[in-house]
C-alpha cells in the first residue's frame, strides 16, 4: 500500500479534511444519487436512531428528494432500517442486510450480552421470543411494538419495562429474523427479514469485510482505522485486516504523523466552501468517526456532536465547522426552525444558511419560519 506524506496539520489542513469528507458524502456540489436506496448504498450504512432526522439525512445527499418521496421507498422496503454493526438504528440496503448482519451482529450480541442477562433475558428465553416473534408475524403481518409485546405475553414471556422489549427486538433484528416493516400511522412496525429482502448478496467472512471496508473509506476518507473500528463496530484489528485486503483500492497519506486512507485518486482540496448544512443530529458527516476534530476548529472544540450540548437537538455546520445547532417545530400548520448560533457568521454565509433553509423547506414541501 502507497504511504503519502502531507505537509503538518494546521487548521487549513483539517479544513481541508472536512471539505473532503464533504465532498464524499455528497453534501457539496451536485449529487449523482436520485434515490434514497441509492444514497443508503454508498454510504454502505446510515445510523437512523433518530428516524425524522436519518431521513432527512438522506434526502440532503439528493437533488431530488423530499420527504414524501423518502417515506415512500421506506414504506416500499427500498430501504430497511435496523440495528447492525453498532447496537443502534442504522438504514441498509436490503441486498446488504443479511451479509453486514453476520459480519457485525456477533460484536453486538456480544456486546449486549451482559445487559441481556441482567434483564432475566437468558438465551432460552431469547430463542422463546425469535420462536414467537416469527410466528407472530407470519400470521399476521408486520407487528407495531406495542403488537409485538402483546404477543410475547401471550406465550408467557414477560417484557415490561421499555428496555426488556428493546432488547427482545434488537436480538430478532441482529439475528437477521425482523427488520423495518412499513409505518402504521406514526407507528414503525417490524416485518420479517424473509418477506422484505427478496436478493440478497451473497458475502461471506473476508469478502464481506473487503466490500465494508472499501465501501466506508469510499464516502468518508480521509478517515483512520480507528474511525473505521468505531462506524463499524469492528475490533482495530479485524479493521487493520480489511484494509490490508484491499491493496490498490486504498491508499495512506500522513498529516503531522497520522495516518489516513483514502481511495488512489483521492485529493484534498485545495480550498473550503462556504456551505452551510443543516445537519441531522446524528449525520453520518460526523457520527462516522471516532475523532470529530476536522470539524471542530471553528469552535475551538467538538462537544455539538458528542453530547456537549443537550439544548441543541441538530447542528448547523458552514464551510464544514459547526457553528451552532437548529430544532424543528410545527407552528400554525407550518415548519419552524430555531438557530441557536455560535459564532458570528459573515454576510455571505448567512446568505448559504437562508439556501440551506431553502432546501429544506423543498424537503418538508411548506413555507418555513425562523428565528
Amino acid at each position: 500500500m502507497q504511504t503519502n506524506h502531507i505537509r503538518g496539520t494546521s487548521i487549513s489542513d483539517l479544513h481541508r479534511i472536512a471539505e473532503a469528507r464533504l465532498q464524499r458524502q455528497f453534501l457539496v456540489d451536485k449529487s449523482p444519487h436520485r434515490s434514497a436506496a441509492d444514497v443508503v448504498r454508498a454510504l454502505g450504512a446510515v445510523q437512523s436512531q433518530d428516524f425524522a432526522g436519518a431521513k432527512w439525512a438522506l434526502a440532503m445527499r439528493s437533488d431530488s428528494l423530499d420527504e414524501s418521496a423518502v417515506d415512500a421507498a421506506f414504506n416500499r422496503g427500498d430501504i430497511l432500517r435496523t440495528h447492525v454493526l453498532r447496537p443502534t438504528w442504522h438504514f441498509v440496503a436490503p441486498e446488504d442486510l443479511r451479509w453486514m448482519q453476520a459480519l457485525t451482529g456477533h460484536r453486538v450480541e456480544r456486546i449486549m450480552a451482559s445487559y441481556n442477562l441482567r434483564l432475566g433475558l437468558t438465551p432460552a428465553v431469547l430463542r422463546k421470543s425469535l420462536d414467537v416473534i416469527q410466528r407472530s408475524i407470519a400470521e399476521k403481518g408486520p407487528l407495531t411494538r406495542t403488537e409485538l409485546k402483546a404477543e410475547l405475553a401471550r406465550a408467557g414471556i414477560n417484557t415490561d419495562g421499555a428496555q426488556r422489549l428493546a432488547h427482545v427486538a434488537m436480538y430478532a433484528e441482529v439475528e437477521a429474523l425482523v427488520c423495518s416493516g412499513p409505518q402504521s400511522g406514526k407507528q414503525s412496525t417490524y416485518a420479517l427479514v424473509s418477506e422484505r429482502v427478496r436478493k440478497s448478496r451473497l458475502l461471506e467472512g473476508d469478502e464481506a469485510l473487503h466490500e465494508l471496508t472499501v465501501r466506508y473509506f469510499a464516502s468518508r476518507a480521509p478517515a483512520t482505522v480507528h474511525d473505521f473500528s468505531w462506524w463499524s463496530g469492528l475490533t482495530v484489528a479485524e479493521c487493520t485486516r480489511g484494509i490490508a485486503m484491499t491493496g490498490k483500492q486504498l491508499q495512506s497519506i500522513t498529516l503531522n504523523e497520522k495516518k489516513y486512507f483514502v481511495p488512489p485518486d483521492f485529493e484534498l482540496p485545495a480550498k473550503v466552501s462556504a456551505a452551510a448544512h443543516l445537519l441531522p443530529n446524528y449525520d453520518e458527516y460526523f457520527i462516522g468517526f471516532k475523532d470529530r476534530s476536522a470539524i471542530g476548529q471553528r469552535l475551538g472544540h467538538s462537544a455539538l456532536v458528542t453530547g456537549g450540548n443537550a439544548l441543541i437537538g441538530h447542528v448547523v455546520a458552514v464551510d464544514g465547522q459547526l457553528v451552532g445547532g437548529w430544532r424543528r417545530r410545527f407552528e400554525n400548520g407550518k415548519t419552524a426552525l430555531n438557530f441557536e448560533l455560535l459564532v458570528p457568521l459573515k454576510r455571505r454565509e448567512h446568505s448559504s444558511l437562508r439556501s440551506a433553509v431553502a432546501r429544506f423547506g423543498e424537503y418538508t414541501g411548506g413555507a418555513i419560519l425562523e428565528s
